[in-house]
């Protein structure tokens, strides 16, 4: 086992190429009692013959609510990603040069899981540490505080009170493991696992890799929830994806195929003909949010390009529709100070209250030991060609339907 010291990495290599087996470091696990604490691993010493320097660090932060917070940051030799395995392998931000995936929330510090109340302000305190670009949303349930019907220990219907967005992004990993292909490219994945479980209760896991190729421009986030009881189980899952500058800007536009688009409310229908577009911060802006049926093309992938104002760069989200058939937008344009960031956010089902979604169906259920899982592959998009060409890509989907039609 490959441990943060690194002084048997290269028999370890040796060992591992000779039987095709990824290397493997074991940074935190509950079953073992282990956590490194903080450290570096050097691609220069794991995969001598790759040519692109890579590397992973891991540090602890001090000083208010992110006091022994972990941070997890894969340089892949062109971009940087950190994890935040204190808060549900969360990702702050990737960063390629001076384009960020991410946002300025006015939550300024990576809060530890323990400062957080999430039944503060009626369910609303998930929103006291919200400040990554991606922050899951669920296991139990992904959508609106409020209150929902179960079946309790003793067989009889009990109110509770579900808070928004769910525990999970506040829920530290259990298993943190590095592993990297021996073979080339030597694609390289955090590997994290986050329990989600209580006596008479959901009995949820959710095991996230996050993983990339040295000097690559892509990565992939892949996800499986496992129902670990012998019992039927709920789920929902909602990936809360967020974006500020530089892609947001007055012109940033969402280029996305749609069945349909419908408004979350009377606020944002009076915006519904430009739900796609996205204007310069404004004090006192009011959130709007749309619920998206997506189009997927003849392969069953849904892509969704985000490029700035100038339609220079962008980002490619694409997936399988029949993972996450459902797609959010959240546009919260303000000013700066209040969280200037727009949300796209593919999911098992919208972020309605539990209840609301259970009755139009949208509220998934694994049987006992039953899985589902779920692959994200992000392109960063740094020229205008790129660019006009996924617009390109995706406008050809929605002409096949029309032509179908």
């Amino acid at each position: 086992m490959l441990r943060f010291g690194f002084t048997i990495a290269s028999i370890l290599l040796a060992q591992s190429t000779i039987h095709a087996q990824p290397l493997s470091s074991v940074l935190i696990s509950a079953s073992k009692n282990i956590n490194v604490g903080e450290g570096q691993l050097f691609g220069k010493t794991l995969t001598p013959d790759c040519p692109t320097p890579w590397s992973i660090t891991l540090k602890k932060l001090h000083g208010g609510k992110q006091e022994g917070v972990q941070l997890l940051t894969l340089d892949n030799g062109k971009m940087k990603i950190t994890l935040v395995p204190t808060r549900g392998m969360g990702v702050l931000n990737v960063v390629m040069g001076d384009l960020q995936l991410g946002w300025k929330s006015p939550v300024t510090e990576i809060v530890h899981p323990k400062y957080v109340n999430l039944q503060l302000r009626g369910g609303l305190g998930w929103l006291e540490g919200f400040n990554e670009w991606l922050a899951r949303c669920g296991l139990e349930n992904t959508g609106q505080a409020g209150q929902d019907e179960i079946v309790n220990n003793v067989g009889d219907k009990a109110t509770v009170d579900l808070t928004l967005h769910g525990k999970i992004a506040n829920i530290p990993a259990s298993e943190v493991v590095v592993l990297v292909d021996a073979k080339p490219p030597h694609r390289i994945t955090i590997r994290g696992i986050v329990h989600e479980k209580m006596l008479f209760g959901p009995k949820l896991e959710l095991i996230t890799e996050l993983s990339t190729e040295p000097g690559s421009r892509a990565f992939r986030i892949e996800d499986k929830v496992t129902n670990k009881s012998s019992q039927p189980q709920e789920y929902q899952v909602l990936y809360h994806y967020n974006f500020g500058r530089p892609l947001l800007g007055d012109g940033a536009k969402l280029h996305v195929p749609v069945e349909s688009v419908k408004p979350y409310n009377a606020n944002a229908a009076r915006d519904v003909k430009t739900w796609n577009r996205f204007a310069a911060p404004k004090p006192g802006y009011v959130e709007q949010v749309y619920l998206i049926h997506p189009l997927a093309d003849e392969a069953g992938t849904v892509s969704v390009l985000l490029h700035d104002p100038k339609a220079e760069r962008g980002v490619l989200l694409e997936y399988a529709k029949k993972q996450l058939p459902y797609l959010t937008l959240w546009k919260n344009t303000g000013a700066d100070e209040d969280g200037y960031v727009i949300g796209i956010e593919p999911g098992v089902s919208f972020p309605n209250a539990r209840k609301v979604e259970r009755k139009a169906g949208r509220v998934p259920t694994l049987a006992g030991g039953a899985s589902h899982t779920m692959r994200m592959d992000f392109t960063v998009l740094t020229g205008d060609g790129d660019v006009s060409h996924a617009i390109d890509r995706i406008r050809d989907v929605t002409t096949r339907r029309d032509e179908k039609e």
